[in-house]
């Protein structure tokens, strides 16, 4: 009986939503040139999820267009951005949701990846085009991510895997877990 409560329990937790993502907006910092924009740009280009990039060289700033049914990987985004020399200051994904239920700190399932919601409303429902944006070390400037780690009790912001804030089942699988807010 204990096992089929914790797994109902793990069900709402972890709530698995029917939403895709089809575009991001990421913006770079250090950069100084056009050169810089340019070689962000080529290793962005290079992911295969990726349809098409368009470049904003004044803001420093990407807006990433995603292949229809792509597996979206935030940590494959930033990981190009550093490779070409740079850091994320900002990365927002924007995604197409139909009445997936969201709340201050649940974990929700989006494309294979867990999604853990800050300071949003309790009972809210996304539906139609939302903008998540990516709070968690690495994905924003130093000042602007004191402002999620201040809040305390989440732990995992600065790890991105599940720590004791977490449901113990994505504890237990050692989960990447991404924070966002709306």
């Amino acid at each position: 009986m204990k096992k089929i409560f914790f797994s109902i329990a793990v069900l709402f937790i972890a709530i698995v939503s029917n939403a895709q993502f089809t575009s991001a907006s990421l913006t770079a910092a250090g950069l100084t040139c056009a050169m810089c924009t340019k070689a962000i740009f080529t290793t962005l280009e290079k992911i295969p999820s990726i349809q098409r990039v368009d470049t904003d060289i004044k803001n420093s700033s990407f807006v990433i267009y995603f292949k229809n049914v792509s597996d979206i990987d935030p940590d494959v985004l930033k990981s190009a951005v550093e490779q070409a020399g740079f850091s994320v200051a900002k990365l927002s994904l924007t995604g197409s949701f139909n009445n997936v239920p969201v709340s201050n700190n649940a974990h929700v399932s989006i494309g294979g990846k867990i999604y853990q919601f800050l300071q949003v409303k309790n009972t809210t429902s996304l539906n139609g085009s939302q903008t998540l944006t990516l709070v968690d070390r690495k994905f924003l400037s130093i000042k602007e991510f004191k402002k999620y780690e201040t809040g305390g009790g989440h732990e995992c912001l600065k790890t991105g895997k599940a720590e004791a804030c977490c449901p113990k089942t994505l504890v237990a699988d050692n989960s990447r877990i991404y924070h966002v807010t709306l």
